[in-house]
């Protein structure tokens, strides 16, 4: 074979670098175990690079300059909406205007507001009901005035067993006061000792209560239960049906709301934010009636159920679903332990919940972060008791020991925020 040296490319001839000491344009075809490291520019014809949806292959936009049909299983951190059976919770914790579609129900949620363990998420589906926090109470529980007469408040965290703390003082020594009503960051008590006073405090910061106004009657005893906007105060001593409400954040004089079925007292309040419960009562027999109101609608209340045993002076508190209503006793004297609870949403009797601890419960009081209820003080006669136990509201079963409160007492108020 003859080589020829020439600075022309073709078969058998040389190859000479050109005037700039570059390899000309030649076909490289059977040019084999190149390292790719060393090809710093230039370019690939698509018809050279192995592209295709299957492993190990080059994606490949199509001619809409889309990404093909591939399944997107292992991406992360991509935009789009959380697909779930269920719907997002008050803890989902995603970002602000992150989308939810419950895949069972089809209804979607939008997050607008973010906060951590209190997101609101919002139904924009042809769905109803939001997601909102737990509105009416927080982390936070106390428990306030109390037999024999104090002034005493106790708080404690909720959702960490152990003994409470002093949180501060009524403006004046009573019992016999209302539930605490609550809008997360301030707590009013109303009424006690025959009076008609309402206190108010922050619940982040201890202290003394404030007066924050009065109520339309002068009662003790009385039954108390909040949206997180209004409070309701209902029933009293010498028994009355007055129900009359409060705005929460602003200070001032209750309002006539509307009307019991019946004079009575020592009845307590469960609440869902939307619709309130009243169960029990005295006057001067004992009562097992539970009647509702609807926090935005004045006017009278409507009937709702019975509890299992009729009595009077149960302690209660509720999560966003159930309202659970705890001890009592009946007109003859006979104190019980038993914990009933109902769905608010849901007309109908009270079901058997669990067991308080001891062997009577009457006038204790209990407060709720949404999940979990404690319940503090009561009596056992003769005597008052500082005893505080916990069950977690979603769950039927007796109570667990929380801690103590700072001062054994009954006939006293509790309320939650953070």
């Amino acid at each position: 074979m003859t080589v020829n040296v020439t600075n022309t490319v073709g078969a058998n001839n040389t190859i000479v670098l050109d005037g700039s000491s570059k390899i000309p344009a030649i076909d490289g075809s059977q040019v084999t175990a190149l390292n790719a490291s060393a090809f710093s520019t230039g370019t690939l014809a698509t018809a050279r690079i192995d592209v295709g949806t299957t492993a190990g292959k080059i994606l490949q936009l199509d001619s809409n300059a889309k990404i093909p049909a591939i399944s997107g299983a292992n991406l992360v951190n991509a935009p789009g909406p959380t697909v779930s059976t269920s719907d997002p919770t008050i803890s989902s914790n995603l970002t602000l205007g992150a989308k939810w579609v419950n895949k069972t129900s089809g209804e979607v949620y939008i997050c607008t507001d973010a906060t951590a363990g209190a997101n609101v998420w919002t139904n924009v589906g042809a769905g109803t009901g939001n997601v909102d926090p737990f509105s009416w109470g927080g982390e936070r529980g106390l428990w306030a005035g109390g037999h024999a007469t104090t002034n005493t408040i106790d708080y404690a965290a909720i959702a960490t067993t152990g003994n409470a703390v002093d949180f501060g003082d009524l403006t004046a020594a009573r019992y016999g006061i209302s539930q605490g009503v609550s809008n997360v960051a301030r707590i009013c008590w109303a009424g006690g000792s025959g009076e008609n006073i309402i206190d108010y405090v922050t619940v982040s910061t201890t202290g003394n209560a404030v007066d924050f106004g009065d109520r339309t009657v002068s009662k003790s005893y009385l039954g108390g239960a909040s949206s997180g906007t209004r409070g309701l105060f209902c029933g009293g001593e010498s028994a009355t049906n007055v129900i009359d409400y409060i705005t929460i954040a602003t200070p001032g004089n209750a309002i006539d709301f509307g009307d019991l079925s019946a004079t009575r007292e020592r009845m307590k309040g469960v609440s869902n934010g939307t619709r309130v419960c009243w169960g029990g009562g005295y006057n001067p027999g004992t009562y097992n009636i539970i009647e509702y109101s609807v926090f935005a609608t004045l006017g009278n209340v409507t009937d709702f159920g019975d509890l299992t045993v009729a009595r009077y002076d149960p302690g209660a508190c509720s999560d966003l679903t159930r309202g659970v209503f705890g001890g009592g006793a009946d007109s003859g004297g006979t104190e019980y332990n038993m914990i009933d609870y109902v769905t608010i949403a849901t007309t109908g009797n009270a079901t058997d919940f669990g067991d308080l601890a001891g062997s009577g419960n009457i006038a204790n009081d209990g407060a709720s972060n949404g999940a979990r209820g404690v319940f503090g003080g009561g009596e056992e006669p003769p005597s008052a008791v500082n005893r505080m136990q916990y069950v977690t509201i979603a769950t039927t079963g007796n109570t667990t020991d929380f801690g103590d409160l700072t001062v054994a007492r009954r006939m006293l108020g509790a309320g939650s925020g953070t």
